[in-house]
């Protein structure tokens, strides 16, 4: 038997099937079904100009069918996202246009794009920290910011162990900083994935490097130090791992620890953009 993925048997699922998948699962295959099946065609057909066919939101309508049947709150992001754009394709469908210049973003000034490149080029990675705790909200706010990080096929892997050192000293023992103040572990839901079972590993860990930048990043315009680090051993991703009883299906992939910086690195410098740029054509 050929080892080449089935296509048809792995991306089409039937209402009976979905109907008994793990929730999570479910969820994630929405998600990819909904961007690769609807979102994509939408955007191309309104942006051209053309009709959309009658057929193609068909498996986002079976999806919904499923997640009513399911039980599932119509105000989860997937089922909201997807009316929305159900509600685009209808109308394309008709023949009519549609209008998304209300979800234009608002022109960045000046002002708001000088400070973007602060926290650019202004951000460092801290190893040393204040005493000061670090509020509950400011950390909901950091953790926000690398949900909304690019995700491929809108997956949405992402999890999060949040854990002050005050509550468990020498948890995180083998960094090679001082301990906390507040570790984020950037933990992936490896069940998404298998709405996707043709993304290589290389993605996978991309979505999560997309997260983990958008934390340290996010950490700095909120007036907090953080640092990007690396598990040094298995031994010690097994102790946090049996700490928090994380289940087999969840990936521990990195961990950033953020706080109130208590030093001001001097910056590091970076090779020039002509020396980066193997080929410009």
């Amino acid at each position: 038997m050929s080892d080449k993925i089935n296509f048809a048997a792995a991306f089409n699922k039937s209402k009976e099937e979905l109907l008994s998948m793990d929730e999570t699962e479910f969820r994630a295959r929405f998600r990819e079904r909904c961007h690769h099946t609807m979102e994509i065609q939408v955007y191309a057909a309104a942006y051209r100009g053309r009709t959309l066919s009658a057929d193609q939101p068909k498996t986002a309508r079976l999806f919904m069918e499923v997640w009513r049947e399911r039980g599932l709150p119509e105000t989860l992001p997937e089922y909201v996202f997807a009316s929305k754009l159900l509600s685009f394709a209808e109308e394309l469908i008709q023949g009519g246009n549609i209008d998304l210049t209300p979800y234009a973003p608002v022109p960045i000034s000046e002002e708001a794009r000088q400070g973007f490149e602060r926290v650019l080029y202004e951000r460092r990675s801290v190893r040393e920290w204040s005493k000061e705790r670090v509020p509950d909200e400011l950390i909901k706010k950091v953790l926000k910011a690398g949900l909304w990080a690019a995700h491929a096929c809108n997956l949405q892997s992402i999890r999060y162990l949040v854990i002050r050192e005050e509550s468990c000293p020498g948890l995180f023992r083998g960094s090679d900083i001082p301990g906390g103040p507040v570790h984020i572990v950037l933990l992936q839901d490896m069940r998404v994935y298998r709405a996707n079972p043709v993304m290589p590993e290389s993605n996978q860990l991309l979505d999560a490097g997309a997260a983990g930048q958008n934390l340290v990043l996010a950490a700095h315009a909120y007036g907090l130090g953080g640092c990007w680090l690396t598990f040094t051993s298995e031994q010690m991703k097994q102790r946090i791992r049996e700490h928090a009883a994380l289940p087999e299906e969840i990936r521990m992939t990195t961990y950033v620890d953020v706080g109130f910086p208590d030093q001001t690195p001097y910056p590091p410098q970076r090779i020039s953009v002509e020396e980066a740029v193997f080929r410009w054509e």
